[in-house]
This record gives structure tokens, sequence and C-alpha cells, in this order.
């Protein structure tokens, strides 16, 4: 995963600095280079020799980086780091970096480093909780930081809660998944990609939709990010984050995803379609709330048809275009699939058995079976919907290169 990657690690001061140690020697076990900025708070928990021995580099800390000659260390140490990760961070640290500061040698550094950068937060429970914490998170990732999860359990203070530093396994773990060094196979390509269920509107408080969580679409748009496209995330509204760097238009309804969908299309390279699209919607949207009354023991809904946007699409797309479906199936897997990829023209088609409680709508886990146009199906394992998507990539960027 790291083999010969320059890895830049910022320790705060924290009480679990001491873990930093354990989180080096990981990272070297997984091929990298590691060199080591301590601050001031840091080294009142582990000393610069125990990283100096762990690491065979020097240690950059306040004291050296004014000690330094013939070089501007944190300049050279920025130039030289191919990925920055500032673990553990304090909330100090975070206020630091969120906000540019660089008046010690570990911002200093940190704003200085083009590279991709990755924030471990380790502190008490109420700390990460406040406000001014949280909008520090939310800087750090609107500026393209990843900010992994501090974990819940017990504190240094005695009892337990969010703010705990993750084990350093899971760590590592956690920065494989990010797809920080995913090769750059969509670069100058435009994606469009759709997410979340459709909401059909009965009255002014009630809606017709589906289970879609949104995963899937979301880590689509991540991982096509990652691989250096310029994407457009036409989402329906979902509890989660979008990606940064991503361009995001909201949407509610199937007949607003179209209206998006058929607006960005004409200027795109590929389109992703993983919404979760309702099949109908209401004839009549009630201006004001339905009411149950004494004499109305029953409501009749008549509903018609949503666009088929993919059908839509197809109409318009152009030769060196890919279009890209999804199909949530409950039976005949591979036949209402192979079905939808022939109706709409589809350069690809991933179908998922939305009936198993194992993977599919709201889980974390997927497993779908990729459709070619020739009839060709290959079968993923259950896997991450990260995994999935960045599957999914890598075939949209074969099918780019192939136009």
């Amino acid at each position: 995963m790291f083999e010969d990657k320059h890895i830049t690690l910022t320790v705060s001061g924290s009480v679990a600095a001491y873990k930093a140690a354990l989180l080096a020697r990981q990272l070297e076990r997984a091929g990298a280079q590691v060199r080591i900025v301590l601050t001031a708070g840091a080294a009142h928990f582990v000393t610069a020799a125990t990283f100096a021995a762990l690491t065979k580099a020097s240690v950059l800390t306040d004291d050296t980086w004014w000690q330094a000659q013939g070089q501007i260390a944190h300049v050279e140490l920025a130039d030289w780091t191919d990925l920055a990760i500032a673990a553990p961070v304090s909330a100090n640290l975070m206020a630091q970096l969120a906000n540019g500061l660089a008046n010690d040698a570990a911002s200093a550094t940190w704003l200085a480093t083009a590279a991709p950068k990755v924030v471990v937060p380790a502190m008490n429970s109420h700390m990460w909780q406040a406000p001014a914490t949280q909008r520090n998170v939310q800087h750090l990732q609107a500026d393209g930081v990843h900010v992994l999860t501090p974990a819940t359990g017990q504190l240094a203070e005695g009892y337990s809660g969010p703010g705990r530093f993750p084990e350093p396994t899971d760590i590592v773990a956690n920065l494989m998944t990010l797809g920080l060094f995913t090769p750059q196979t969509l670069a100058g390509k435009r994606v469009i990609v759709t997410a979340g269920g459709t909401r059909e509107r009965l009255d002014p408080v009630r809606f017709l939709t589906n289970d879609s969580s949104g995963k899937m679409g979301y880590a689509v748009a991540t991982a096509a990010k990652q691989a250096g496209a310029d994407v457009t995330l036409i989402t329906a509204s979902t509890k989660l984050t979008a990606p940064a760097g991503v361009t995001v238009v909201p949407i509610q309804s199937t007949t607003d995803l179209s209206e998006a969908v058929l607006a960005a299309f004409p200027q795109a390279d590929a389109l992703v379609m993983a919404a979760a699209v309702a099949d109908f919607q209401p004839d009549v949207t009630a201006d004001q709330k339905i009411k149950k009354t004494a004499d109305n023991d029953e409501l009749i809904l008549k509903l018609k048809k949503t666009p088929d946007i993919l059908k839509q699409v197809a109409a318009i797309k152009q030769p060196g275009q890919v279009t890209v479906g999804f199909a949530a199936e409950t039976q005949n897997l591979l036949a209402n699939g192979q079905k939808k990829l022939v109706s709409k023209s589809l350069d690809l088609l991933a179908a998922n058995d939305v009936s198993r409680a194992d993977i599919g709508f709201n889980g974390d886990d997927n497993q779908v079976t990729f459709i070619a146009p020739n009839g060709v199906t290959d079968q993923t394992p259950k896997t991450s919907k990260t995994m999935i998507a960045r599957a999914l990539v890598d075939r949209v960027a074969q099918l780019l290169a192939e136009k």
C-alpha cells in the first residue's frame, strides 16, 4: 500500500502520543519511509529520541527548527512528503491547522505541505464535541483534509466517551480505504454521479420514497474524485457528507433529478446512475396536508410513471460518452439486469440483490454483478461499498479509454 511512500507523521500533545510510535512502526511495515514532527506538548509524553530510534531519521521539533542551518527545515520536509498524517491531533493543533497558522514547526510544515493530508483526533469527549472543534473539523474537510473519526472508549480522565485515539492497526486500515495514491485514470474527465432515494410528494408533509441511504452513490463519487475526475454529485436528501472537491447538486423528486441530469450530461464524459429512482409518483400533489377525518377510512392514491431518465439520456448520448446504471432487484437478477442494460443503451450495469439483509440498502457492504453489453458478467465478492465503487470506477476509466 505505502511502498516507498514518504510519510510525515506529526505528533501533538495528547496522552495518546505514545501510540504514535506504534503507528510509525505500522506505517514502516506497510512499506513507507516515515519522518516525525514533534510538537512541544508531545515531547512531554514521548521523546524525540524514541522516534529517531524507530524511524532512523532526525525528528523535527521547535528546538531543531530554529537551529537549522543551510536549509529551511520545514520546507525541505514538506517537499519530501507524499502523505502528511497528524496523529494524535489535540484540540489545539487542530485549531492551528484549520486556521492556517504557522507559528511552530508542526503547523509550518503542515501549511507548506502540498501532499494529501489526514488528521486523527484524540482529546477529551467534551473538547471533541465542542462547537469550536466541530467547526475546525468542517474547515479541514472543506480544505480537502481527511479527518478520521475518533474512537469511543475509555479516556484518560477515567470515563468513556468519543475522542479516544484509534488503535494504530485501525488507523492504517482506514488509510488504505481513502485511495490516497489512486492512479489518476480519470484525470481531465467530467463524471456525473447520482445518489440517494428520490422523494415524490403526496402533500406538504408526506412523500413516497425508498430505503436508499445514498452510500453507494457517494462511494462512487468519492472514488471518481480520487481517480482525478471533475465530479458532479446529483443527490437526493441523505445523512452523508459529500466528498471534498465535488460539485453537489441537491434534488428531491425524480423530475428534479431528470432535469439536473439532462442539464449536466451534454458536458459530461460519463454518467453513473446510482440513485434509487422512484418508478411512480402521485398523479396530483395536494396543496395542503391530507387530513384524516371520521368518514375517510381509506385513502386511494392514483400514481403515474416517473420520467425514465436513462432512456432520456440514451436519446442524447454521444459516441464518446459512457453511461452506467444500477439495477436493484429482488428476483431474476441477471435477466432483469440484462434487460435494463439493453433497453437503456448502457455501457455497463451493476446489478445487486437488495432482498439480502447483509448487503444493499443502508448497509456499508455490497455485492454486485457487472453486466457488459456483450453479455459477459463479473460478480464481485461481498465487500465494502468503497471497494465496489473503486471497481466500478476502474471499469468506467477503461470504457472511456476504449471510446
